[in-house]
């Protein structure tokens, strides 16, 4: 028994010592394996674990070498400069398999209603609030000069603008000289059309060589780009006058910026909305006669709704992008913001077409026929989206009353049942790229909005998406197209209430609305109501929208100002979260 006993001790002695060396070894061949390596097996775990995804330890070890050459990759590639403005080479195709373009080429109607005559107010002031077709008119047979009507939006800008806080940069040389020009070549027998002469402003995320391009955020507050954007060169050709840099959300969200809170002329309690938020409450109060912004996701619709204007988000790929801020490469839209729907086709027939900079913009003409018949307009209405308002669900079936007592029938459509917000993330991806620097260089701490539901935190969580997924979700964003297609097959426009998933699936799908206001609520409040249209087909959608206005009447309201003249008016922000 003792020689047994004896004979098993060393036995286990034996085997530790075995035991030791094999972890002594494999701690020498670890510290060997993984000696200058910057990524750890615990690294992948963690990074796995956040992409929803399970590798064993075999797959971990194999991947090693190879992310350590991709980081390695991404450090020299970030030692290569790259301006906002560089798109990059995927570009967004919102057209759904077997679209016809070439039925668009020889629709070049374009057909605007002229007013037959035009009064001067008996308060010249009041000009201020008069659809551009008036305007237009009154300038065209001369009753009013373009420098008048000018010096009249500059001094409402430096009265109310700062109490708004809409105002960034006032464009009072530029805007003379555009004027006198235009009142000299009228007087010479040149008229450039219903833009000629009329005073405008440009939401501070597009160019203007000598002025400053702020984008909304004190990072780029003296930003200066020595370039002019297409939008604001095809203006100047059509004969508008530049009276004004207007604000908008820092980095196009929402309605702050570093000059404070942009205010609604309707309550100055409420901040305008945005992100194209000086567009629309500048408009809203009489400060320009039209205004040009942007949308992603909302951006013209929201602040449109918030301030009472008519907006007009046009099709993906309609108007040239180039000195205008990227945010989104495969989302961005510009688009105008004004008084009625004639006004927004007026306005969008000038900023349409490809100028060779910006690859996405289709070569298709715009058609309006102002007096189309409204029977060759097949209507369509989101009744899920009707059912599911809270509040003031009256008023917005009464805009279907409205155009059942005009003579039309529209029909029940509903949406893809993929749920677009489970896509919302391809914007925050696009937008952390086009902000990459920011995020690295720590930049972002300098904005004005921190904490979850801001820019830097989003740039910062965007990083931790992986590029399949945005692949992935770019690949049932076609479903969602091709889906969407097949809805509107027999429909020409649809009519929604214009908050819900309708804003980001067609802002998904590059889809044009027109949104226009429908009432108030009970605190006076502007409501609105949004047409759909199909791709390119935004003349369709604002015949709707202008028969619509002229059987209500709402755009004809603004909001009485003189609240804006008592001294607490645009007091310092409550808060800016």
């Amino acid at each position: 028994m003792t020689n047994q006993t004896n004979s098993g001790q060393v036995n286990l002695a034996a085997l530790g010592l075995l035991l030791s060396l094999v972890l002594v070894l494999g701690g020498a061949l670890a510290l060997y394996y993984f000696k200058g390596r910057t990524i750890t097996l615990q690294d992948i775990s963690a990074a796995s674990k956040i992409s929803g995804l399970e590798f064993n330890q075999k797959e971990k070890r194999l991947m090693l070498t190879d992310l350590e050459a991709n980081l390695r990759n991404f450090r020299e590639m970030r030692e290569i400069s790259l301006e906002n403005s560089i798109a990059p080479s995927l570009i967004f195709n919102p057209l759904p398999s077997g679209f016809d373009l070439t039925r668009f080429r020889n629709d070049t109607g374009f057909n605007p209603e002229e007013p037959d005559e035009v009064r001067l107010p008996d308060n010249l002031e009041d000009l201020a609030f008069y659809p551009v077709t008036d305007l237009a008119w009154l300038i065209k047979h001369r009753r009013i000069g373009s420098e008048f009507l000018t010096r009249l939006y500059l001094e409402r800008l430096k009265k109310y603008g700062p109490k708004l806080r809409c105002l960034v940069t006032l464009t009072e040389d530029l805007a003379l000289q555009q004027a006198a020009r235009a009142d000299r070549e009228l007087a010479a027998g040149l008229y450039r059309g219903p833009l000629h002469g009329i005073p405008y402003g440009l939401k501070d995320l597009l160019a203007v060589r000598g002025y400053p391009t702020t984008w909304g955020s004190p990072i780029f507050k003296d930003q200066q780009l020595d370039i002019e954007s297409t939008v604001f060169e095809k203006l100047t050709e059509a004969g508008a006058v530049l009276v004004a840099k207007l604000s908008m959300g820092e980095l196009a969200w929402g309605d702050v910026w570093f000059g404070g809170q942009t205010l609604n002329p309707w309550d100055l309690e409420q901040g305008s909305s945005g992100s194209s938020a000086g567009s629309a409450s500048a408009t809203a109060a009489g400060l320009v006669a039209f205004a040009i912004g942007t949308e992603t996701w909302g951006s013209i619709v929201s602040p449109s709704t918030r301030c009472g204007t008519s907006g007009l988000r046009p099709t993906f790929g309609r108007v040239s992008r180039y000195g205008a801020m990227a945010l989104s490469w495969s989302m961005d839209k510009i688009g105008p913001i004004a008084r009625s729907a004639d006004d927004l086709a007026l306005i969008f027939r000038y900023i349409t077409g490809p100028d060779g900079k910006d690859r996405t913009v289709y070569d298709l003409p715009f058609s309006y026929h102002s007096r189309l018949d409204l029977k060759k307009i097949r209507v369509g209405y989101l009744k899920e989206a009707f059912d599911r308002v809270r509040n003031n669900q009256g008023k917005y079936l009464a805009v279907l009353d409205v155009l059942k007592e005009i003579g039309l029938e529209p029909v029940e459509i509903k949406l893809p049942a993929i749920n677009p917000n489970i896509l919302s993330f391809i914007l925050n991806v696009e937008a952390a790229a086009a902000f990459d620097e920011l995020t690295r260089n720590n930049l972002d701490d300098l904005m004005v909005r921190q904490g979850r539901n801001a820019w830097p935190n989003v740039f910062r969580q965007a990083r931790f998406i992986p590029a399949v997924e945005y692949l992935q979700a770019n690949r049932i964003r076609t479903l969602l197209i091709e889906d969407l297609a097949r809805i509107l097959k027999d429909i020409d426009v649809y009519l929604t209430p214009s908050a819900g998933p309708n804003l980001l699936l067609t802002n998904l799908t590059g889809h044009p609305a027109v949104v226009v206001p429908c009432g108030f609520d009970d605190s006076g409040h502007p409501l609105s109501i949004s047409f759909i249209g199909n791709l390119f087909e935004e003349g369709k959608a604002l015949r709707l929208a202008k028969a619509y206005q002229e059987a209500t009447g709402w755009h004809l309201k603004h909001p009485d100002l003189s609240r804006l003249d008592k001294p607490e008016a645009g007091a310092p922000d409550k808060k800016l979260k």
